[in-house]
Protein backbone atom coordinates (compact mmCIF):
# COMPACT_ATOMS: atom_id res chain seq x y z
CA UNK A 1 0.00 0.00 0.00
CA UNK A 2 1.16 3.37 -0.92
CA UNK A 3 0.24 6.80 1.26
CA UNK A 4 -0.57 9.86 -0.31
CA UNK A 5 -1.32 12.82 1.83
CA UNK A 6 -1.56 10.31 4.66
CA UNK A 7 -4.54 8.28 3.34
CA UNK A 8 -3.89 4.88 1.98
CA UNK A 9 -3.57 3.76 -1.47
CA UNK A 10 -4.66 1.14 -2.38
CA UNK A 11 -3.41 0.32 -6.13
CA UNK A 12 -6.67 -0.35 -8.60
CA UNK A 13 -7.13 -3.59 -10.53
CA UNK A 14 -5.38 -4.32 -13.20
CA UNK A 15 -6.92 -3.25 -16.06
CA UNK A 16 -9.37 -0.99 -14.58
CA UNK A 17 -7.38 2.48 -14.95
CA UNK A 18 -6.62 1.01 -19.64
CA UNK A 19 -10.46 0.73 -19.29
CA UNK A 20 -11.70 3.83 -17.23
CA UNK A 21 -9.13 5.82 -20.00
CA UNK A 22 -10.54 3.96 -22.96
CA UNK A 23 -14.55 4.88 -22.07
CA UNK A 24 -13.53 8.29 -21.02
CA UNK A 25 -11.98 8.74 -24.78
CA UNK A 26 -14.99 7.03 -26.60
CA UNK A 27 -17.28 9.60 -24.69
CA UNK A 28 -19.09 11.70 -27.97
CA UNK A 29 -18.36 15.13 -27.11
CA UNK A 30 -21.81 16.15 -28.68
CA UNK A 31 -23.59 13.70 -26.01
CA UNK A 32 -22.18 14.82 -23.26
CA UNK A 33 -24.45 17.44 -22.88
CA UNK A 34 -27.79 16.67 -20.66
CA UNK A 35 -30.21 17.79 -22.46
CA UNK A 36 -28.47 16.58 -26.29
CA UNK A 37 -28.17 13.15 -24.65
CA UNK A 38 -31.71 12.94 -23.38
CA UNK A 39 -32.96 13.80 -26.53
CA UNK A 40 -31.07 10.93 -28.21
CA UNK A 41 -31.98 8.45 -25.42
CA UNK A 42 -36.13 9.84 -25.45
CA UNK A 43 -36.16 8.81 -29.61
CA UNK A 44 -33.90 5.69 -28.86
CA UNK A 45 -37.42 4.84 -27.54
CA UNK A 46 -39.93 5.67 -29.91
CA UNK A 47 -40.03 6.49 -33.77
CA UNK A 48 -40.35 9.89 -33.22
CA UNK A 49 -41.52 12.85 -30.78
CA UNK A 50 -42.70 16.41 -31.46
CA UNK A 51 -41.27 19.59 -29.45
CA UNK A 52 -43.77 19.84 -27.24
CA UNK A 53 -43.31 16.58 -25.64
CA UNK A 54 -39.55 16.70 -25.59
CA UNK A 55 -39.58 19.87 -23.91
CA UNK A 56 -41.85 18.78 -21.11
CA UNK A 57 -40.13 15.61 -20.60
CA UNK A 58 -36.57 17.06 -20.66
CA UNK A 59 -37.37 20.14 -18.89
CA UNK A 60 -35.54 22.82 -20.87
CA UNK A 61 -36.66 25.94 -22.41
CA UNK A 62 -37.66 26.17 -26.06
CA UNK A 63 -34.94 28.49 -26.42
CA UNK A 64 -32.30 25.96 -25.07
CA UNK A 65 -34.20 22.62 -26.66
CA UNK A 66 -34.04 24.67 -29.96
CA UNK A 67 -30.15 25.10 -29.97
CA UNK A 68 -29.66 21.44 -28.88
CA UNK A 69 -32.32 19.95 -31.22
CA UNK A 70 -30.09 22.54 -34.05
CA UNK A 71 -26.45 20.73 -32.91
CA UNK A 72 -28.10 17.07 -33.13
CA UNK A 73 -29.74 18.46 -36.54
CA UNK A 74 -25.87 19.73 -37.95
CA UNK A 75 -24.51 16.61 -36.61
CA UNK A 76 -27.09 14.58 -38.89
CA UNK A 77 -27.87 12.63 -35.45
CA UNK A 78 -31.54 13.62 -35.76
CA UNK A 79 -34.20 14.32 -38.27
CA UNK A 80 -36.91 17.47 -38.31
CA UNK A 81 -40.21 17.14 -40.33
CA UNK A 82 -42.51 20.11 -39.72
CA UNK A 83 -46.53 19.71 -40.40
CA UNK A 84 -49.62 21.22 -39.66
CA UNK A 85 -51.89 19.62 -37.43
CA UNK A 86 -54.98 21.75 -37.13
CA UNK A 87 -53.26 24.70 -38.58
CA UNK A 88 -50.63 24.93 -36.27
CA UNK A 89 -47.04 23.79 -36.88
CA UNK A 90 -46.09 21.07 -35.11
CA UNK A 91 -42.10 19.52 -35.30
CA UNK A 92 -41.76 15.83 -35.22
CA UNK A 93 -38.51 14.42 -34.23
CA UNK A 94 -36.30 11.06 -34.95
CA UNK A 95 -33.16 9.38 -34.62
CA UNK A 96 -30.89 8.60 -37.25
CA UNK A 97 -29.35 5.48 -37.79
CA UNK A 98 -25.83 7.50 -36.96
CA UNK A 99 -27.77 9.05 -34.41
CA UNK A 100 -28.68 5.85 -32.71
CA UNK A 101 -25.15 4.66 -33.45
CA UNK A 102 -23.78 7.29 -31.73
CA UNK A 103 -25.95 6.73 -28.46
CA UNK A 104 -25.37 3.14 -28.46
CA UNK A 105 -21.45 3.78 -28.71
CA UNK A 106 -21.74 6.53 -25.86
CA UNK A 107 -23.82 4.73 -23.18
CA UNK A 108 -21.23 1.62 -23.72
CA UNK A 109 -18.44 3.90 -22.98
CA UNK A 110 -20.11 5.27 -20.27
CA UNK A 111 -20.95 1.98 -18.81
CA UNK A 112 -16.99 1.27 -19.58
CA UNK A 113 -16.32 4.21 -16.91
CA UNK A 114 -18.91 3.44 -14.78
CA UNK A 115 -18.19 -0.75 -14.27
CA UNK A 116 -14.23 0.67 -14.39
CA UNK A 117 -15.12 3.32 -11.69
CA UNK A 118 -17.28 0.44 -9.18
CA UNK A 119 -14.47 -2.47 -9.68
CA UNK A 120 -11.52 0.18 -8.06
CA UNK A 121 -13.60 1.17 -4.78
Amino acid sequence: MVSFFGTKHVPEAPGQFELACKGLTDLDPLLQHQVRMGICVLLSTVARMNFSRLSKTLKATDGNLGAQLSKLEEARYITCRKQFVNRKPVSWYSLTRSGSRAIERHLSAMELVINSAKAGR
